[in-house]
C-alpha cells in the first residue's frame, strides 16, 4: 500500500469512528424519548380511562340506589337518562382500551370488566322494568341487594386493571432511567474506543514505512561481491513505492547473476572439452598395440571405466561365429566373487539385447534390488547409475559397453564415451579381418588333408551304391504287388458298402409296413371293440331292468373280455415302443404313502372275489417322496400283483416296501448312482416258477410251460414289459421261487430328482443310428403310449358343478359323424336313453349339409378317419361357418397316431378322446362342453 493510501485510510478510520460514536449516541437518545412518551402518552391514558370507568360506575350506583328509595316519578325518570348516557360512556371507553391494550393479562381484565358490568347494566334494567310494573321498594331492594357480590367483583377488577396499569408505568420509568445510565457508559467507551482506534491507526501507518524502508536498506547490505552467482532479492509483495524501489533492484541482481553464470558455464565447458579430448587420444593409442579382440577389450574397459568414474565395467563382442544376432562378454572391469551381468544376451534379450536392437545408448538411474554390486575389501555397494551403449559399424552393432557408477554420468563422461566408441568400432573390425585372413589359411590346408582323405571314401560308396540298387529294385516289385491287393480290397469294401445301403433300404421299407400295420390294426381292433364296450357297458347297466341276471352276466363278461383286449394291444405296443427306445419316461415325485393306498384299493376286491388273504408291508424310514415314473412304476408293480393273483389259488398275496439294503444292491449289480433305492417284493403262494423257466418268463410270449397257457390264459407281455420298464427307471426286476410253493418277484427302483443320467445319451446315440425318416416311422410305429392310453379327455373345460348339468343334456341337438355303422349304432342307444336329439353323418360332406339344414345344433361327436371329407377338413371348414363356428365339436378317433391330439386341437375341435369309448367319461365331456356353450 503506498504512502497516500496509507494516509487517507487513517483518516476514513478517524471518521468513521466519529460517525460511529454520534450514531450510538442518538440512538440511544432516541430510545429515552420513545420511554417517556410511551410514560406520559400511553401508561397514563389507560390509568385515566381505568379511572373514568370506576367514576361512572360509581355515579350509576348512586343513581340507581336513589332510584330505589325515591318516589318523585320525574326524579327517577332523569336518573334513568343519567344511567343510560353512563352506560354509554362506560362502553366507549372499554372499546377505546381494547384497542390500545397490548398484554394478554390487561386484555382478560378488561373482559372480566366488560362481562360483569353487562350483568350489573341486566340488574339495572330489571329494576327500571319493575319500576315501570308498579314493584315496591322491597322488591326493588331485593333485587339490588343480589347483584352485590357482582359490584364487588366489578370494582375489585376495575382497580386491579389501574393498579397493573400504574405498575407498567413505574417499570417503563425505571426502563427510563437505565437507558440513561447506558447512554452515558456509551458514550464514555465509544470516546475510548475512537481514541484507541486513532493512536492504533498513526502507529500502523509510522511502522510499516520504516519497516519496508528497513529490509531495503539490509537487502543492499547482504550483498556478497566476491560471489556474484546468488544476490540477494528484495520483498515485492506489497505494490508501494518502495516496493517499486524493490523490483529495480532485483531486476538489476538478475541481470548481474545472469552474466556470471554464462561466464562460469563458458569456462567449465572449454575445460570439458579439453579432458575429453585428451583422453580419447590416449585411448585410441591403444588400438594399434593389440592383436586380438580379447586383449583390446580388457584393455579398453580397463583405462575408459576409471575415467567414466564407473566402478563396474563389461566388454560385450557380437559372435562371428553364430547367426542369431549373440553377443558374448569378452572382458569386464572390477569383477568380484560373482560375475558382472550374463555371459551372453540374443538380440532383444535384456538391457544388452536390446541396446543392440535398438542402436541407441540407455541410461538408468535409480537401480533398482538384484543388480551387481561393487565389491571392495569392507563390503559390497549397490551401484547407483548404469550405462549400456552400442558400438555400430556401417549400421550393424558389432560390440557393446556396459558400466556402472556409484554417482551419475555427467555430460562429459558421455561426450568421452561417444568419442572413442567411434573409433573403437574401426578398431575391431580391423583385428577381426587380420584375425579372418589367418583363420582362412588355417583351413585351407586343413581342408587340403582332407579331400585327399574323401576321395578314398568315394570309391568304397560307389561299390555300396551299386548294391543298394539291387535291393530297392526288388523292394519296388513287393510295393507294386501290396498296391494290387489294396486295389482288390478297396472293390471289396465299396461292395459291402453297396449291400449295406440296400440292406438299410429294406429294414426302412419293413419299418414302414410294420408302422402300417401296427395303426392299422390299432385303428381296426379298436372301431369294433367300440361299439362292443359301449353296448356290452349299456346292457349290464340295463336301467330299465328289461335284461335277466343272467344276460347282465352275459353282457358283464363281454364287456370284461373286451377290456382284456384293450389291455392287450395296449401291452403289444408297449412293447414294441420299448424295443425301439422310444417310450417316454417322466421323472417327478411320487408320494409313497398314496403309492400304497392306491394298491390297496385297486386289489382288494380282487383277493376279496378269489378269497386270498392280501396285505402290504411297510418297511421301517421309509421316505415321504420319492423320484421315479410314477406311471410306469404303477404299471409294473400292478403287472406283479395281477401275475400273483392270477397264478395263486389258496394262500395269500403280499406287498412289501422298503429300503433296499445293499446287499441286495449288490446281488442286482446295478449300475444306476442314488442315495436312495425302495425295494418292493410282491409274494405269493400259488403253482410257482421251476428253476429251467426263471429265466424264461421275462421274455416276451413266454410262460412257464404250454400247460400253464392252456390253464391260466394270457400273453406273457406283463413280466416282459415289467422288466423293461424297469431298466427305463434305472432299476432291476429278478425272481425266487419254488415249483408248487409260490414266487416272489422282486423290483429294486432308484429315487431320481434329476432323471436317468444316461438318458439323453442313449437318445442321442439312437438317433445318430437311425435316419430321419426310420426315426419317424418308428415314431408311428410306437404310437401308442402317449395317445393311445389317455382315457381321459385331453384338455378339461372349466369346471361345472355336477347338480346343474346331470340333465343338460336333455332335448339337446347332437350331430354323431362316423362312417363305421356299429358305432353309430351304440352311440345312438346311449344318447337315446339321455333324450337327446340326434342326427348321423357318414363323413364330413354329410355333416356340412346337416348343419346347412339346421340351424341350431349344441354339439357335434366327429370321427377323424372318414371317406369323402376326413375329420380335420370337416372341423376347419365347420370353424369357418359363422352361425357354428363356436358349437363345441369332441373328436372320436380309433388311430391315436403320435401328434393327433395337437392336429385335432389345431383346427378347432374342442376336445379328444380315444376310442375304444367310456361312456361315462364321454357322456361328462358333452355335458361339460354344452354346459359351458
Amino acid at each position: 500500500m503506498s504512502f497516500k493510501k496509507k494516509q487517507f485510510v487513517g483518516l476514513g478510520i478517524t471518521v468513521i469512528s466519529l460517525v460511529v460514536l454520534l450514531s450510538v449516541i442518538l440512538i440511544m437518545t432516541n430510545s429515552m424519548k420513545t420511554n417517556m412518551l410511551e410514560i406520559v402518552e400511553d401508561r397514563y391514558y389507560k390509568v385515566n380511562k381505568a379511572t373514568d370507568i370506576r367514576q361512572l360506575f360509581y355515579e350509576t350506583d348512586r343513581q340507581l340506589l336513589f332510584v330505589i328509595n325515591r318516589d318523585d316519578a320525574e326524579d327517577i325518570t332523569d336518573n334513568l337518562e343519567n344511567i343510560a348516557e353512563n352506560r354509554e360512556t362506560v362502553r366507549n371507553n372499554i372499546v377505546e382500551l381494547e384497542a390500545v391494550l397490548n398484554k394478554n393479562e390487561t386484555k382478560v381484565l378488561l373482559r372480566n370488566i366488560e362481562e360483569r358490568y353487562n350483568s350489573f347494566w341486566s340488574m339495572e334494567q330489571e329494576i327500571v322494568s319493575q319500576i315501570n310494573n308498579g314493584a315496591s321498594n322491597e322488591d326493588l331492594q331485593e333485587i339490588y341487594v343480589s347483584q352485590l357480590d357482582t359490584r364487588s367483583a366489578l370494582l375489585q377488577d376495575i382497580s386491579d386493571f389501574k393498579d397493573l396499569q400504574e405498575s407498567d408505568m413505574e417499570d417503563t420509568l425505571a426502563s427510563a432511567n437505565e437507558t440513561y445510565q447506558t447512554l452515558i457508559i456509551t458514550m464514555v467507551a465509544a470516546v475510548i474506543l475512537s481514541l484507541l482506534i486513532i493512536i492504533m491507526t498513526t502507529l500502523w501507518v509510522i511502522r510499516s514505512t520504516n519497516r519496508r524502508l528497513d529490509e531495503v536498506k539490509n537487502g543492499i547490505k547482504d550483498i556478497n561481491y566476491d560471489d556474484l552467482s546468488t544476490l540477494p532479492r528484495l520483498s515485492t509483495n506489497i505494490k508501494d513505492e518502495i516496493g517499486e524501489i524493490s523490483e529495480a533492484f532485483n531486476t538489476m541482481a538478475s541481470s548481474i547473476e545472469s552474466y556470471h553464470l554464462k561466464e562460469k558455464q563458458f569456462t567449465e565447458e572449454i575445460g570439458r572439452q579439453n579432458w575429453v579430448q585428451t583422453n580419447s587420444a590416449d585411448i585410441i593409442n591403444l588400438y594399434h598395440r593389440n592383436v586380438s579382440t580379447d586383449s583390446l577389450a580388457e584393455k579398453f574397459i580397463a583405462t575408459l571405466t576409471p575415467l567414466m568414474d564407473a566402478k563396474l565395467g563389461a566388454f560385450y563382442l557380437l559372435d562371428s561365429e553364430g547367426k542369431d544376432g549373440t553377443y558374448k562378454k569378452i572382458a569386464t572391469y572390477a569383477d568380484g566373487a560373482e560375475d558382472i551381468g550374463g555371459e551372453a544376451y540374443k538380440l532383444r534379450e535384456g538391457l544388452v539385447g536390446q541396446c543392440a536392437w535398438d542402436k541407441k545408448v540407455i541410461i538408468l538411474e535409480d537401480v533398482p534390488e538384484g543388480y551387481s554390486v561393487v565389491t571392495t575389501g569392507i563390503g559390497h555397494i549397490k551401484p547407483k547409475s548404469i550405462i549400456i551403449a552400442p558400438v555400430i559399424i556401417k549400421d550393424e552393432v558389432i560390440a557393446v559397453i556396459e558400466m556402472a557408477t556409484l554417482t551419475e554420468f555427467t555430460k562429459t563422461h558421455r561426450q568421452l564415451l561417444n568419442k572413442v566408441l567411434e573409433t573403437l568400432g574401426i578398431a575391431i573390425t580391423n583385428i577381426l579381418g587380420r584375425m579372418e585372413v589367418e583363420r582362412l589359411l588355417l583351413e585351407s590346408q586343413a581342408q587340403t588333408e582332407e579331400l585327399q582323405s574323401q576321395s578314398e571314401e568315394l570309391q568304397a560308396q560307389s561299390e555300396e551304391l551299386q548294391t543298394q540298387s539291387e535291393e530297392l529294385r526288388m523292394i519296388n516289385e513287393q510295393l507294386e504287388e501290396r498296391s494290387r491287393d489294396a486295389e482288390q480290397k478297396s472293390a471289396d469294401l465299396q461292395k459291402a458298402k453297396t449291400e449295406l445301403e440296400e440292406k438299410a433300404k429294406q429294414l426302412q421299407l419293413s419299418s414302414k409296413y410294420k408302422s402300417e400295420f401296427l395303426a392299422n390294426m390299432s385303428h381296426e381292433l379298436r372301431t369294433p371293440l367300440n361299439s362292443i364296450l359301449l353296448l356290452s357297458e349299456m346292457l349290464a347297466e340295463d336301467p330299465e331292468d328289461q335284461l335277466t341276471d343272467e344276460q347282465r352276466e352275459f353282457s358283464r363278461v363281454i364287456n370284461s373280455s373286451g377290456q382284456d383286449l384293450l389291455n392287450l394291444i395296449n401291452d403289444i405296443l408297449d412293447l414294441s415302443k420299448v424295443e425301439v427306445k422310444k417310450l417316454e419316461v417322466m421323472f417327478g415325485e411320487v408320494n409313497v404313502e398314496e403309492f400304497i393306498n392306491r394298491l390297496e384299493l385297486q386289489f382288494t376286491h380282487i383277493a376279496k372275489h378269489k378269497k386270498l388273504n392280501y396285505e402290504i408291508v411297510r418297511g421301517n424310514q421309509l421316505p415321504d417322496v420319492f423320484f421315479t415314473d410314477e406311471q410306469r412304476l404303477q404299471q409294473i408293480v400292478k403287472n406283479l400283483l395281477s401275475n400273483a393273483f392270477k397264478f395263486t389259488e389258496q394262500g395269500k398275496v403280499s406287498v412289501k416296501i422298503e429300503k433296499a439294503p445293499k446287499r441286495d444292491l449288490l446281488r442286482a449289480n446295478v449300475n444306476v448312482k442314488a442315495d436312495t433305492w425302495l425295494k418292493i417284493s410282491v409274494e405269493d403262494t400259488g403253482i410257482g416258477i421251476s428253476k429251467d423257466k426263471q429265466s424264461l418268463i421275462f421274455e416276451a410270449f413266454h410262460q412257464g410251460d404250454g400247460a400253464t397257457m392252456r390253464k391260466y390264459g394270457g400273453t406273457g407281455l406283463g413280466l416282459s414289459i415289467s422288466k423293461e420298464f424297469s431298466n427305463l427307471l434305472g432299476g432291476s426286476v429278478f425272481v425266487e421261487s419254488e415249483e408248487g410253493e409260490g414266487s416272489v418277484f422282486t423290483l429294486l427302483i432308484p429315487s431320481l430328482p434329476k432323471g436317468m443320467p444316461q438318458l439323453q445319451e442313449v437318445e442321442a446315440a439312437w438317433q445318430e443310428v437311425a435316419s430321419t425318416s426310420e426315426t419317424e416311422l418308428l415314431e408311428e410305429e410306437n404310437m401308442v403310449l402317449n395317445m393311445a392310453r389317455k382315457e381321459e379327455v385331453t384338455r378339461e373345460p372349466q369346471t361345472v358343478e355336477e347338480d346343474d348339468i346331470s340333465n343338460i343334456l336333455k332335448g339337446k341337438t347332437v350331430v354323431v359323424v362316423d362312417d363305421d355303422h356299429r358305432n353309430v349304432y351304440a352311440l345312438n342307444n346311449a344318447l337315446n336313453k339321455e333324450d337327446m336329439n340326434i342326427l348321423t353323418a357318414e363323413n364330413g360332406l354329410q355333416c356340412l349339409d346337416i348343419l346347412h339344414e339346421n340351424e341350431h345344433v349344441d354339439i357335434i361327436l366327429m370321427d377323424i378317419m372318414m371317406p369323402v371329407m376326413d375329420g380335420y377338413k370337416a372341423i376347419k371348414t365347420i370353424r369357418n361357418l359363422e352361425k357354428h363356428k363356436d358349437v363345441p365339436i369332441i373328436a372320436l378317433t380309433a388311430k391315436a397316431m403320435k401328434g393327433d391330439r395337437e392336429k385335432c386341437l389345431e383346427v378347432g375341435a374342442s376336445d379328444y378322446i380315444s376310442k375304444p369309448l367310456k361312456l361315462d367319461q364321454l357322456l361328462s365331456a358333452m355335458r361339460v362342453w354344452v354346459a359351458k356353450n
